[in-house]
């Protein structure tokens, strides 16, 4: 890159611009500085900045893009060993946050036509808070799960296999796996008392 210049000396007494060259050695070191400054900043920003991303992102992220993150990152680790990465060492579970978006996905599509903020607008005293659950024998995954496949007293079972008919849905059914992670969805808000009520609402 050449460095511009004015001077008077042109015809006419103008001032006109010719090229000066730097001296070549001047820029070496800063050329050097440029290049730790933004390795230093993409190991310290990078990271942290694609984990929010990742962890503020809407119900509707595309498998798409968490498959490129979970490839950056692999690669991120292979390029950079001994540096700590917040996925490799379970900061942040992208799996769990995951499964847990579409556990609220789920709820929100089978379970919010009665249970709005894990309450039950059909019988008050059978809602999804922690309190109710317990006093109902209803404290583990494995049992919501049950009662989510074939159902109990006025709520319908959603199983595949669901039977009697009569305690079964005549809505759509979900698969074996999309009621386990309904199952540990409502189980994970009771014991946060339901924080997502708001969002499951939308």
């Amino acid at each position: 890159m050449q460095i511009l210049y004015v001077t008077p000396t042109c015809k006419g007494g103008s001032f006109c611009m010719s090229p000066k060259k730097a001296n070549v050695k001047e820029r070496e070191p800063v050329a050097q500085t440029q290049q730790q400054q933004v390795k230093f900043l993409k190991g310290l920003v990078l990271p942290p900045l694609l984990t929010a991303l990742v962890a503020l992102s809407p119900l509707s992220t595309p498998p798409e893009l968490i498959l490129h993150l979970n490839v950056w990152y692999d690669l991120d680790a292979m390029l950079m060993p001994g540096v700590p990465h917040m996925f490799s060492h379970g900061a942040v579970s992208l799996g769990g946050t995951i499964d847990a978006q579409k556990g609220n996905t789920l709820f929100g599509r089978a379970c919010i036509g009665c249970h709005v903020g894990g309450g039950n607008i059909i019988q008050p005293g059978a809602t999804l808070f922690l309190k109710d659950l317990q006093r109902n024998g209803v404290e583990t995954e494995e049992e919501i799960y049950r009662i989510t496949y074939y159902g109990k007293g006025r709520m319908p079972g959603f199983g595949e296999k669901c039977t009697p008919r009569g305690q079964c849905t005549f809505g759509a059914r979900l698969q074996e796996d999309e009621i386990k992670l309904l199952a540990e969805f409502v189980k994970s808000q009771a014991h946060q008392g339901w924080p997502d009520s708001e969002n499951s609402e939308e």
